[in-house]
């Protein structure tokens, strides 16, 4: 498998799952009652997580889509891809920080452990495509 390949089934493998978790947690707050743990009369409250929890949701789902379409657009450079592939790295890092740190789901071992496995494989897919693209020749 070339480099370039293998760059572009990474990042679509980190870019589906990115895309699907962005769509996913925009009803996450409905699914999982998450309005149920605050107090009625803190109203502010409620449009405050509601608006960060749309705000990464839509970043999530954009990032996965311009991913994908600055590795498979013929019209992108390897800075272009190297620095939103840096951007998105950072991101799925401090995610998979977070899950080693303040696990979430440790209710059910199989859910903590199934995110931080796919935080992992997320992480790995996009920090592997920045690293074969920093590495490679500027000709390449």
């Amino acid at each position: 498998m070339t480099t370039s390949l293998l760059v572009k089934v990474l990042v679509m493998v980190g870019s589906t799952v990115s895309v699907g978790f962005g769509v996913w947690h925009f009803f996450v707050p409905t699914w999982w009652d998450w309005y149920s743990y605050i107090d009625r009369s803190a109203t502010e409250l409620v449009l405050a997580v509601r608006a960060i929890n749309a705000f990464f949701s839509l970043s999530l789902v954009l990032f996965g889509v311009v991913n994908v379409l600055l590795v498979y657009g013929g019209k992108s450079n390897r800075y272009s891809i190297g620095v939103f592939l840096a951007a998105t790295c950072v991101l799925w890092m401090t995610r998979l920080v977070f899950q080693l740190v303040y696990p979430q789901g440790s209710a059910n071992p199989l859910l903590q452990y199934g995110m931080l496995a796919t935080f992992t494989i997320v992480f790995l897919c996009y920090a592997i495509s920045l690293f074969i693209m920093v590495s490679r020749k500027a000709d390449a």
